[in-house]
């Protein structure tokens, strides 16, 4: 149930437009083409099991975690919001 000027479906256009911007911005940053033997940042050795898992790594564990922690700040954020929603 939108509110104020939205419309009926509103509230749920934006949670479907912020699901799929997600969508979308995940799929981009998977890696692509053959796996790396050495971590592009650090040049550790990537464990085979590790390739194994997921063809076209490029990281290791360690640079990995620190590149999801760098980006976890940019995740759920609503830019379609109505400024209704952004006031509540």
């Amino acid at each position: 149930m939108a509110t104020g000027w939205a419309g009926d479906g509103a509230v749920q256009d934006q949670i479907d437009a912020t699901v799929g911007d997600a969508i979308r911005r995940v799929r981009s940053q998977m890696p692509q083409g053959p796996g790396l033997e050495h971590c592009e940042e650090c040049d550790t050795a990537i464990p085979l099991a590790r390739r194994n898992a997921l063809p076209g790594v490029r990281l290791c564990v360690v640079c990995q975690e620190a590149r999801d922690r760098e980006q976890a700040g940019y995740a759920g954020y609503n830019r379609r919001g109505s400024k209704d929603s952004q006031l509540r």
